[in-house]
């Protein structure tokens, strides 16, 4: 009988029961945070400014939409502020009522769930493994113009295979789409830890293209889950208005959006931030890509997927190794359209990293599997 346990993403409190661990004592790899943790600028501001909590927040979010639009180069009227990414998608989907949406895949489970409450079809357009994850533009378009879709959900970069979509490419889909009256939404909370942002955002776009909104959001980049801050990014003002019109008045608390201005302030911060992981996720894919027993894909993000090529062994046995080590990385089986033996982990402090490339090297020696 087979009584291996079944994790599904960061689900540290079921790990930490299963395997007798402190959770205090695991190095996450598996939530795809910043490990440089909370701005201690922000911490100071948030101490120093408790009694915002005293008021409502400006209902139209005007100061935090002016950061953003100075963080972002678009305009202040481009931008709806919200609670977490998770709410945007909510709204986005409600006020669009698509019919019948695609879904680049595998991705994040979130569009899937919030489309079946809107009554849509959805259906996954596959990145391939053979092409390293990387998106055939051409090809998506036959099919967008073939299947009869509205909507078109991307991530980009992409969770979890970390590939991304160049700017131009991105270009040539959206005026794609908007020749077939298909929507577009683009989910960028990745985008931060790119080697070269501008030449992977869609935001740009949103001044040439009405069929287009660009998520983003502050749990990853900042390390911010937590403040449930994210904002919507469009050129399409009716389409705006009618996101705001649904949606629930200060969404956005008073802490929250005062913070979000001082984050995005945080010069400082941002630096050192894309410093550790550009060098970190360089050594790691590096080291990695030289070793016979996975297949790494090239990062755009602030994690690293990789497919296991020994015989033998699954990514839960690798899963594993790495957990009773107090590395907690994640087990890819639980995405869709991820066929084979994957695993995925962060970006995080050199020390750990090192400790983690140390388990994850050497299966060919290793005999615990």
């Amino acid at each position: 009988m087979n009584t291996r346990p079944v994790f599904h993403g960061s689900d540290i409190e079921k790990i930490c029961e299963y395997y007798h661990l402190q959770k205090e004592n695991i190095v996450n790899f598996g939530a795809n945070v910043n490990p440089l943790g909370l701005s201690e600028n922000v911490k100071s501001a948030i101490a120093s400014h408790l009694d915002l909590l005293s008021s409502y927040p400006d209902r139209a979010y005007t100061s935090l939409r002016e950061t953003i639009a100075g963080y972002c180069g678009i305009p202040a009227d481009f931008i709806l502020p919200g609670n977490g990414s998770s709410e945007l998608i909510s709204l986005l989907i409600e006020s669009r009522m698509p019919k019948h949406t695609l879904i680049l895949a595998p991705t994040y489970s979130e569009y899937s769930r919030e489309l079946t409450f809107s009554g849509s079809t959805q259906e996954y357009y596959h990145l391939q493994e053979e092409r390293d994850f990387r998106l055939d533009v051409e090809d998506l378009c036959r099919t967008l113009e073939n299947g009869g879709y509205d909507f078109l959900i991307l991530c980009n970069p992409n969770n979890p295979t970390s590939s991304a979509i160049m700017q131009d490419n991105l270009r040539g889909l959206i005026g794609f789409c908007e020749t077939h009256d298909i929507f577009v939404m683009i989910d960028e909370t990745y985008v931060e830890f790119a080697p070269d942002i501008s030449a992977v955002t869609a935001v740009p776009l949103t001044t040439e293209f009405q069929n287009l909104m660009v998520l983003r959001g502050v749990s990853k980049f900042f390390a911010a889950p937590g403040m449930r801050l994210g904002y919507g990014i469009t050129g399409n003002s009716t389409f705006l208005r009618q996101m705001r019109e649904k949606q629930i008045p200060w969404s956005l608390n008073s802490i929250g959006a005062f913070a979000g201005e001082v984050m995005l302030k945080d010069t400082d911060y941002i630096r050192k931030t894309r410093a550790l992981i550009l060098s970190e996720r360089d050594r790691l894919y590096q080291a990695l890509s030289a070793d016979p027993d996975y297949k790494a894909y090239q990062p755009y993000a602030n994690f690293i997927l990789l497919r296991i090529m020994k015989q033998g062994v699954t990514s839960f046995d690798v899963f594993e190794r790495c957990i009773k080590k107090g590395l907690m990385i994640r087990d890819c089986a639980s995405f869709q359209c991820l066929d084979g033996e994957y695993i995925r982990f962060c970006i995080m402090m050199p020390e750990d990293n090192t400790r983690l490339l140390h388990q994850l090297r050497g299966l060919s020696v290793n005999t615990d599997f």
